[in-house]
Order: structure tokens, then C-alpha cells, then sequence
């Protein structure tokens, strides 16, 4: 019964990450700070819900397949999620989309410099 307690706690601090990334889109001022609170909590909470989910199908429902499918799938999310935010970032940037605040180091304008 205590791993169920242990599921269940994952899953909940998954699901806590993913409301708090939804409030960081809703709160955050500019297109990179979103893009931050949106990739990096979703990424926590997906792996959170991922480990919760793992073990619930390993566990309770003694499914090895369905624990493997999970895992693949939070591994996929968790690869790809940075990627796709580096990408759009570059892209907003590329399209003239800069931060409110001024920027003390810009990685971005330096390797656009040499296109």
C-alpha cells in the first residue's frame, strides 16, 4: 500500500508542475520567459507523472509493456521538449520578437551575425 502512496504523490507533484507551467504562460511578460516556464516545469511534470505512471503499471497492474511504452514516451519528451524550445526561441527571434528587458549577453544576435 505505501507504493501506491508513492504513485500517487508522483503523480500529484506532476500534476502541480503542470498547472504551474499553464499560470507561467498566462503570467510570464514576453514570448522567452513563457517559452521557459512552458518547457522547463512541463518537462518536470511530465517526468514526475512519467515515474508515477511507470511504476503503477509495473507494479500494480503488472504490465511490463505498458511500463516500457511510458518510459519510451517520457524519454521522447524529455529529448525533444528542449529542442523544440530552442527552436522556436531562435525562430522568434529571427522574426524580430526580442525581450522586454535588455539583454546583458545575446547569444542569439551573435550567431545571427554570421548568417
Amino acid at each position: 500500500m505505501a507504493i501506491r502512496i508513492v504513485i500517487d504523490i508522483l503523480i500529484a507533484i506532476g500534476a502541480i508542475f503542470a498547472l504551474a507551467g499553464t499560470i507561467g504562460i498566462l503570467k510570464m511578460p514576453d514570448t522567452y520567459c513563457r517559452m521557459q516556464a512552458s518547457t522547463c516545469v512541463a518537462t518536470l511534470g511530465t517526468l514526475c507523472t512519467s515515474i508515477g505512471g511507470v511504476l503503477y503499471a509495473a507494479i500494480i497492474m503488472h504490465s511490463a509493456s505498458a511500463a516500457v511504452k511510458i518510459a519510451v514516451i517520457a524519454l521522447m519528451i524529455i529529448l525533444t521538449n528542449p529542442l523544440g524550445a530552442h527552436a522556436i526561441a531562435k525562430g522568434a527571434y529571427r522574426n524580430g520578437i526580442r525581450p522586454e528587458k535588455e539583454m546583458t549577453v545575446d547569444d542569439y544576435g551573435r550567431d545571427m551575425k554570421d548568417e
